[in-house]
């Protein structure tokens, strides 16, 4: 078992990147980081309340049933490949030899994977509505790692080439967990031509648990003639009781509670009377600002080790197990402990402009509250996103264009068509350029009941 599973996998077997990407390419980036320009969308619905709860209120829906929606993201600043390539030729891609490298003393990474199961939403009354949400979500972070150490363990330290390395603040986590949310919205001022919104969603949490490593200091030197890593410093790695990265697991659980909280604005400028229906007179100006992921998960009986990293040790006997290869050369001292995972809370803010008609284009921040370089915190990328759109009661088409604070502009593309959704914030991007750093992709089948 390791930190590095989610993307050791990746680098030790050619064979499933393919099938790997298909999957990525269906969204592992925030609330505002999952279904990337779905979540604008007036008829989105659930998508849009778990962005802001406030959108569950004066929705142009008079219900959504989600079934089942799936959205997962790969950002980072160190792997770039050729997504053009790996589709037209899967069988002939080596990662090894056609990925390329940008090693640095503080590269990152995140995976992201949100799946929306069985939820509901509707209107209680004109100015309130209701709904209940589950998800099962899991985050993988890595910030600050020494590039050249990183590829070396990935590859066995089999690379014929000496570095040295400083870490002070490297940081990983891996955790998943799941949720029950209800979600409440209501109508608080209403005139004319103006509206403001709030919304909660309560959540009630459920730990599968997770694993983490940090370097409160680390620096040294690989000899690779000699086969030699020369280290100083400690390393600290902790697990959940009874968690495996292989065999996700719900059997085991801890508890937690989290919240979302959010507020909408709208402006109305053609509504001629208090008789006329928010939804029955497009908003010409939409402005929102929520706060997601606000909360905590404890899991009692965790374990950390503290391993002395002060010595030198011959890689040979590597065995492409990081727990396993620090256990054989390292003394540690473990002890237990409660591990108390922070929720990726972060902030968003959206303003949402109707050019003409059916046509609007939106621009959302989302930024991460949460201290990336804390053992115990996961956190979302920083993001900006500009969405043109067309949206109609039965078809959605979307064109996001990202900056992302990894890899940098991505620029996607989805679509709705009545139940089913799928889309993605980088395939452009990822089909025309020869370097792809990042990748999501997002699908999604529900039961909309539109308004008359």
């Amino acid at each position: 078992m390791s930190i590095f599973k989610p993307l050791s996998s990746i680098k030790a077997n050619n064979a499933f990147l393919f099938p790997l990407f298909l999957i990525v390419f269906i969204n592992f980036n925030v609330s505002g980081q999952s279904y990337i320009g779905h979540t604008v969308d007036n008829y989105s619905g659930i998508h849009g309340v778990i962005y802001n709860p406030a959108n569950i209120v004066s929705s142009n829906l008079r219900a959504d049933i989600n079934i089942l929606s799936v959205s997962t993201l790969v950002d980072n600043d160190y792997f770039a490949i050729d997504i053009g390539e790996i589709i037209s030729n899967p069988g002939d891609f080596d990662f090894d030899k056609n990925a390329a490298e940008s090693p640095t003393n503080n590269n990152n990474f995140i995976t992201n994977f949100d799946v929306v199961g069985p939820s509901f939403m509707f209107n209680i009354d004109k100015k309130s509505s209701i709904g209940v949400i589950t998800r099962v979500r899991g985050i993988f972070n890595a910030t600050n790692i020494n590039g050249e150490l990183f590829v070396s363990v990935l590859d066995g330290f089999e690379d014929n080439v000496d570095f040295p390395f400083d870490s002070p603040d490297l940081a990983g986590k891996l955790h998943v967990w799941g949720e029950i949310g209800l979600s409440y919205g209501r109508i608080l001022m209403s005139k004319q031509n103006h509206m403001i919104s709030g919304g909660v969603t309560l959540k009630y949490l459920r730990g599968a648990g997770g694993l983490y490593i940090n370097t409160p200091g680390l620096q040294g030197f690989f000899d690779a003639d000699q086969e030699q890593l020369t280290s100083q410093g400690f390393l600290n790695y902790g697990t959940t009781q009874g968690f495996d990265s292989d065999d996700i697991s719900f059997s085991d659980t801890s508890g937690g509670f989290g919240a979302d909280i959010g507020f909408v604005y709208e402006y109305h400028p053609n509504r001629g009377n208090d008789n006329i229906r928010y939804f029955q007179d497009p908003y010409k100006l939409k402005v929102g600002v929520s706060v997601t992921d606000i909360g905590s998960i404890s899991y009692d009986n965790a374990t950390l080790a503290r391993y002395d990293m002060n010595r030198s040790i011959s890689t040979s006997t590597w065995q492409e197990d990081l727990l396993q290869f620090l256990e054989d050369n390292y003394d540690a001292e473990k002890v237990g402990q409660t591990a108390k995972f922070q929720l990726p809370t972060a902030a968003h803010i959206l303003v949402d402009y109707r050019v003409f008609d059916k046509f609007l284009i939106s621009a959302q921040g989302d930024f991460s509250l949460t201290d990336a370089n804390d053992a115990l915190s996961n956190n979302m990328i920083n993001n900006l996103t500009l969405t043109p759109r067309m949206e109609t009661k039965w078809f959605s088409a979307y064109l996001p264009l990202s900056i992302r604070q990894y890899s940098g502009l991505a620029m996607g593309a989805g679509v709705r068509l009545g139940p089913l959704t799928i889309g993605s914030g980088s395939i452009i991007t990822n089909l025309v350029s020869s370097e792809s750093e990042t990748a999501d992709i997002f699908v999604g089948l529900k039961v909309p009941l539109y308004r008359r």
